[in-house]
């Protein structure tokens, strides 16, 4: 029997930066063999309590425990040697590295070439990868590279990383965020299993409902101080969704029924390949109207981002043409298709939405620097950013710690995303792209973007949405089209439609072509 009653107590931790006070007293205490949930919304300092548990961070004030033993986390290496692991919501791996080159890095397996030349051995390696997949029933080839490789699969290179350092603590941070409904099932089937194996999960999420399914025990943070630590199994969603947010939560989008006007897109037998020459779009056909919110639904992989992109200009057309308000952009560079009217919220904040150096103020005029108020013959005036800025961090509740001159790296995955959200909207473009737009996201934001989205619908501009969650497709939607293998498998309005039978078409068991309207 052990002499500690929790595996893990972080005792009175404070932690400040710049302009902000990340986690303000906050007490845990975790119990071995429990999944223990971290509830907040985004900027709440879920991820920065996590953090210094990783020895990432060190806490200004307060102390850590680990079974029992009072610790000074001194780096990642050292939480690793007591055997704390860490899945980030960014994953680290190197991407021109296999699968089993990131995994054993730092415990690389050795023979001895020639009888005593150290060398690490590959093969064994592989091997032992191999293994330990098997194990937890994470496939993996170990010899892949990880650049060639889907975001479910790199979680679960992530993961392995942490059980081949035989981490007994596993801390996930927001680990569905990037996953499909099947890959969020097998995953949370995996957590559980970690569980019973007698792991301890800490689990950073804003999913209730995963919360609900999972955990244990739930921890909330409101701005940086626990509010309350709650059973999961004697409390509902809404109450934790409104102690996360502090007010009451709306699950109601309260959606007036769509007014389409005039065509604004129009998508005709659109067919683009990837980068490895692999056709991943087939004669796609639809048209968007102002006052619309179209949305693609489909499993993660079936060219609906790629669809996204050859609109936006961030791939090339094979063949197929694209009009926006009766012009064919087919070709055009991505400047002049944001000056002809396209607004574009990525899939992925940080390698397409942001750049990630910049200050807040620059990256909210990254679409408009080059006009004014920004720029006076050639000459760019830095106090129409910061005026921009500031009013856009009002509006659209942005949280950084030093306003307009944060640099946005150092902002939650969350604050990032509003900033797009706010620069894009704020465009006023006649069509608005919306690409996995609520990714990430806490209820208290999915629930402003949501009315973000149908506002501008309601304002008369065209919305194509594309996103992997089924109930923001059926909440949101006016039209739904359904994509397998690069195809449209149907296009009806979503009245008409249940959730059922778009996950039917999702997963290619219903296939009608030509109902298209």
């Amino acid at each position: 029997m052990a002499d500690y009653e929790y595996i893990v107590e972080m005792k009175h931790i404070t932690k400040r930066f710049p302009g902000i006070i990340a986690n303000d007293d906050v007490s845990i205490q975790i119990k071995k063999g429990e999944i223990y949930a971290l509830l907040g919304e985004n900027g709440a300092g879920k991820s920065t309590l996590m953090s210094m548990l990783f020895g990432m961070y060190e806490p200004d004030e307060g102390e850590i425990y680990i079974r029992g033993e009072r610790v000074r986390l001194e780096s990642p290496n050292h939480a690793t040697r007591l055997n704390i692991g860490m899945v980030h919501q960014h994953f680290k791996l190197i991407s021109n590295y296999t699968v089993a080159e990131n995994i054993v890095m730092g415990m690389e397996p050795v023979k001895k070439l020639l009888g005593f030349i150290p060398t690490v051995d590959i093969k064994k390696a592989n091997q032992d990868i191999k293994e330990l997949s098997e194990k937890y029933g994470l496939a993996v080839n170990p010899e892949d590279i990880i650049s060639e490789l889907n975001v479910s699969t790199q979680q679960r290179v992530e993961i392995l990383k942490m059980l081949y350092r035989e981490a007994e603590i596993l801390i996930f941070d927001e680990p569905t965020a990037v996953l499909t409904p099947q890959e969020i099932e097998f995953l949370l089937e995996i957590i559980k299993g970690l569980r019973d194996n007698g792991k301890t999960i800490i689990l950073i999420t804003h999913k209730l409902e995963e919360i609900k399914r999972i955990a244990d025990r739930c921890a909330i943070l409101n701005r940086g101080r626990l509010i309350n630590v709650l059973n999961v199994s004697d409390t509902s969603t809404k109450t934790m969704a409104n102690l996360m947010v502090g007010r009451e939560v709306s699950f109601e989008t309260g959606k007036k029924p769509a007014k389409p006007g005039s065509l604004v897109l129009s998508v005709d037998k659109l067919n683009v390949f990837n980068r490895q020459n692999f056709q991943v779009v087939s004669d796609v056909s639809f048209d968007i109207h102002s006052g619309e919110i179209f949305a693609i639904a489909g499993v993660a992989g079936n060219g609906q981002v790629e669809i996204a992109d050859a609109i936006a200009g961030l791939m090339p057309v094979h063949s197929g043409k694209i009009f926006l308000n009766g012009k064919d952009i087919t070709d055009m560079p991505v400047r002049e298709r944001t000056q002809e009217g396209i607004s574009y919220i990525p899939e992925d904040r940080q390698s397409y939405g942001l750049v990630m150096d910049f200050s807040l103020s620059e990256n909210l005029a990254l679409k408009s620097y080059y006009n004014e108020p920004f720029c006076r013959g050639g000459m760019l005036k830095p106090e129409a950013f910061i005026e921009n800025s500031e009013k856009l961090i009002q509006k659209y509740d942005i949280r950084s710690g030093q306003g307009s001159s944060t640099i946005v790296r150092s902002m939650s995955g969350g604050n990032q995303q509003k900033a797009i959200i706010a620069r894009e909207i704020e465009l006023s473009s006649p069509l608005m792209i919306f690409v996995q737009p609520t990714r990430g996201l806490d209820i208290g934001a999915i629930e402003n973007i949501h009315k973000q989205m149908i506002g501008e619908r309601d304002k008369g501009k065209a919305i194509l949405l594309v996103s992997l969650e089924l109930d923001e497709i059926m909440d949101c939607a006016d039209t739904i089209a359904v994509i397998y293998n690069g195809k449209l498998q149907k296009i009806a309005p979503a009245k008409d439609l249940t959730t059922n039978e778009v996950g039917e078409f999702m997963m290619g068991v219903k296939e009608t072509r030509g109902a298209q309207v």
